[in-house]
């Protein structure tokens, strides 16, 4: 199988790389590297199934695939706020052009929304049925309002052309290979934790999160993508095990052993108090649900950004 997975050298993507050529597909990413980091990749470059191309999604030209991946985007609040322009071109132009290329070919196609569809939901947990609670102006609204304007023309790519596509929505998700420097609540906390600075908490800290591990993640995306019948599905994926932000930082300051102090600042604009997946749809269809445990994926991602924090830089050699 030809495999095209636009946003491929990010965080998720180069998992999802990784995974669909341990399984024998051929994989072409597609990524400019605005958010993206070619090290995520780096270690695919020479595999004889491996083509990375430094294009921008929005103009790339088609060529024929059997399934096409849809990451490409920044995801960060970092990223898309960088990058606001970027971020809303990418999910309607970008995303024509993807939806276009498998209506060429006969590809299928998986979307990658995002939870932040919802807004600061105003119900819990949410289910894809959820209209949402979302700021279309705020300082947030290119993410969220590029996603959903994303999903509206994936679904109507399926009703008017038959296109077969589902939508991921993707729930806060972490692991190794995320940016130190992106801004979400995971690398912040344990880069500060290792290196003695103080945890910032946003707010009071009860506002929660639900944390899904990079290759639970992975695993979600390809059975979405795999199972027949699912043309047009709209399917959450993330964890259900709802965790306060004071929760976390005292989860990574144990598993870290550090005793940096935690501070608090002003709360962020339309940053939800509670964010938290209905997976019943994807347990339902899929037969998904995560099997990595918080404790044990920070673990495995502290263990990760232990390795990257003691690397040399280029001031040190």
């Amino acid at each position: 199988m030809r495999v095209l997975v636009t946003g491929g050298a990010g965080f998720i993507g180069s998992h999802l790389a990784e995974s669909l050529l341990a399984d024998g597909c051929e994989v072409i990413v597609v990524d400019n590297l605005l958010t993206g980091r070619i090290e995520n990749i780096a270690h695919l470059l020479a595999h004889p199934r491996f083509r990375f191309l430094e294009q921008d999604v929005v103009t790339v030209e088609s060529f024929p695939v059997d399934a096409i991946y849809h990451l490409a985007s920044p995801a960060s609040p970092v990223g898309y706020r960088r990058y606001p322009i970027e971020t809303l071109l990418v999910n309607s132009l970008g995303t024509l052009r993807i939806l276009e290329c498998a209506r060429s070919y006969g590809a299928r196609v998986v979307y990658a929304s995002t939870s932040e569809v919802y807004g600061d939901p105003l119900v819990h947990p949410q289910s894809e049925d959820y209209f949402g609670n979302v700021n279309p102006v705020g300082p947030r609204s290119c993410y969220d309002e590029g996603k959903r304007f994303g999903e509206a023309l994936t679904m109507e790519f399926v009703r008017e052309y038959g296109v077969d596509a589902r939508i991921a929505r993707i729930f806060n998700t972490y692991g190794p290979r995320m940016d130190p420097d992106d801004g979400r609540v995971v690398p912040n906390f344990i880069v500060r934790a290792l290196t003695g600075e103080p945890l910032e908490i946003y707010g009071d800290g009860t506002q929660t999160r639900a944390l899904c591990y990079v290759t639970d993640m992975v695993r979600g995306l390809r059975l979405l993508m795999e199972r027949d019948g699912l043309a047009g599905s709209i399917v959450n994926l993330g964890n259900p095990d709802e965790r306060t932000i004071l929760e976390l930082a005292e989860l990574i300051l144990k598993l870290t052993g550090s005793d940096v102090p935690v501070v608090h600042r002003p709360p962020r604009p339309d940053d939800p108090v509670r964010r938290c997946p209905d997976i019943q749809r994807a347990r339902a269809l899929l037969g998904w649900e995560p099997s990595v445990s918080l404790e044990e994926g920070m673990a495995e991602t502290i263990r990760y950004f232990r390795s990257v924090l003691s690397r040399p830089t280029v001031s040190d050699a």
